[in-house]
């Protein structure tokens, strides 16, 4: 691996964090306590090509890699505008379509989601299917030359802004009659498909939503790949869901740590800056350090994916998402009794940061199952659930 990155990253970088200064966190807590959304952002984030930097030049996108759509949303996280369907859209639907995709499906969707111009949710959560994507209820039924989708999904980013959902759902092998998994693009007007709002706790523009799937009727291109090679599919689209989800924490670290750092180089009690006190900088300098090893594992990750390793990919996406939680809440909570009062006022938007961080450790995939995989496929442990 080489750790220095290229000119034209070092550029990438740059631009992206002068676009997300420009927005910053008052943008972004402003559109989502008033029920807005960040479509200012979206669109001009499209125009220059960051959306959809991962994705074919053919097909309208940057020709790069997840490494670059990692950094695209780290930055912007880092500004304090990180933006949530870049996990969903461009990551695990686009890098789907682009992979597995008909011809037909890559020229009609990847422009699009290479723009913003259209954006595509990701439906595998169920009510009674969480973390095991083998107990998926959500079934799709052949009927001549269509398919008739029936299930439910729940805690659904960004429904409202989606023209379509990929939803995973799970199909009758016509030898066995065993449900195998398979990849649905089903459009958010199509009849029988309906959503709900979930009234949530926590302040954030994306909103959550509760599907239907009642009878929904679907024309046989709408399958994405093959249905027996879908599981393979599935991980390669999580892989890169969560390599973001990685990006987005290190960034939410970075913002925390950016405001109590200033802060501890301004405030003075007894005539010195706060942060020359050990007891303020030695648990600043631990969250730097918590960070970077963060990052470093997300870089590894999103090398390793965009070179075609997937099952090295896999290992390292894993323990990138595991680490970058954890130093991302540590880094908001160090940052809070850093600023003490001055945390809770929207000056410095670090309270309503609390709770967005601590989902981190419970998704796109929880702390706990990402311990089962290491012990499992990195330690060779018996199974444990």
């Amino acid at each position: 691996m080489d750790f220095t990155e290229t000119d034209e990253q070092r550029a990438l970088r740059a631009a992206v964090a002068d676009l997300g200064n420009r927005y910053g966190y008052s943008y972004f807590t402003k559109q989502a306590r008033s029920g807005g959304r960040l479509t200012e952002l979206w669109h001009e984030a499209g125009k220059l090509g960051f959306i959809g930097v991962n994705l074919p030049e053919e097909y309208g996108g940057g020709g790069a890699g997840l490494y670059e759509l990692s950094l695209v949303l780290e930055e912007l996280a880092a500004a304090g505008c990180g933006l949530l369907m870049m996990v969903v859209s461009p990551a695990i639907c686009g890098t789907i379509i682009a992979r597995f995709g008909t011809p037909e499906q890559k020229r009609h969707w990847l422009p699009r989601l290479a723009s913003g111009s259209s954006i595509m949710a990701f439906g595998i959560t169920e009510p009674d299917a969480g973390s095991n994507s083998h107990k998926l209820t959500t079934v799709a039924t052949r009927d001549g030359d269509t398919w008739v989708l029936n299930g439910r999904k729940i805690y659904i980013s960004g429904v409202d802004e989606a023209e379509a959902v990929l939803i995973v759902g799970r199909s009758a092998d016509a030898k066995t009659g065993k449900l195998r998994p398979a990849l649905f693009v089903v459009p958010t007007g199509t009849p029988g498909f309906t959503c709900r709002p979930l009234e949530m706790d926590i302040v954030a523009p994306e909103k959550q939503y509760l599907l239907f799937l009642d009878d929904v009727r679907l024309p046989a291109d709408a399958l994405v790949g093959e249905e027996g090679a879908a599981l393979l599919q599935l991980f390669a689209g999580l892989n890169p869901e969560r390599i973001m989800a990685a990006a987005m924490a290190v960034g939410s670290g970075r913002y925390a740590l950016g405001k109590a750092v200033g802060y501890a180089r301004e405030r003075e009690v007894w005539d010195v800056p706060i942060g020359a006190h050990q007891g303020v900088a030695h648990p600043l300098a631990q969250v730097k350090i918590e960070l970077e090893l963060a990052r470093l594992m997300m870089h590894k990750a999103a090398t390793l994916y965009d070179a075609g390793d997937d099952m090295a990919a896999g290992e390292a996406a894993n323990m990138a998402k595991y680490a970058a939680a954890e130093a991302s809440i540590k880094a908001v909570d160090q940052a809070v009794q850093t600023l003490g009062g001055s945390s809770m006022t929207a000056e410095f938007g670090l309270a309503a940061m609390l709770a967005s961080v601590r989902t981190t450790r419970i998704a796109p995939v929880s702390r706990e199952m990402i311990l089962n995989f290491v012990a499992q496929h990195s330690l060779g442990l018996p199974k444990s659930y």
